[in-house]
């Protein structure tokens, strides 16, 4: 693991690589409902006014990936630039069930103001719990806290490396580089 993991005491060879449902379920859904979560690794950040280096020992880190939590807000700017969203809402499904868990949303690092910015290749993946979770959850949380925990998201926060300079900073997943390497979209049998 990295060397800044926020001081958390890991055993030899623990690796940090959550997939989305991972870091939806078993620790974005913990943190919204007041749930206890072992080991508390993830630390809880106020994203904007951080620049995406000056995450470095500040959030968990593995690899080139940094995670942490942190309050929904509209206010995405930062000391040096703002995080803008690309792309659409990507729904979060369960293996178990097959129900919406969560959503995520990625966003581009733009260097400096508006219509006089530049494009970074940093890359922020934010988590959030489906309306159906937090709802559900809101009921039980307003009974023992008056803070809206629902407003709590997840993100993921990394470098792009790629060589290609069309790619719009996103990776691809193992099922979508397998669909892509097919020569001929007539041997993909979809699902009626």
């Amino acid at each position: 693991m990295g060397d800044n993991n926020t001081g958390v005491n890991l055993p030899p060879g623990f690796r940090f690589y959550p997939t989305d449902e991972e870091l939806v379920v078993h620790f974005l859904h913990r943190k919204a409902t007041l749930l206890p979560c072992h080991p508390d690794i993830i630390p809880d950040l106020q994203l904007y006014p951080y620049d995406p280096w000056d995450l470095d020992g500040k959030a968990m880190a593995e690899g080139n990936k940094w995670y942490y939590y942190s309050r929904r807000t509209q206010n995405r700017e930062t000391g040096h630039g703002y995080w803008k969203p690309i792309g659409v809402d990507e729904p979060i499904f369960s293996n178990a069930s097959g129900h919406s868990v969560g959503i995520k949303k990625l966003h581009a690092f733009y260097i400096g103001e508006p219509h006089e910015d530049a494009k970074t290749n940093w890359i922020l993946e934010e988590f959030r719990l489906t309306d159906s979770a937090s709802s559900s959850n809101n009921r039980s949380q307003r009974r023992s806290s008056k803070t809206d925990y629902s407003k709590w998201v997840v993100c993921r926060v990394y470098q792009c490396t790629g060589d290609n300079d069309d790619d719009d900073g996103t990776e691809l997943s193992c099922l979508d580089e397998v669909f892509l390497s097919l020569d001929d979209t007539d041997e993909i049998s979809f699902p009626n």
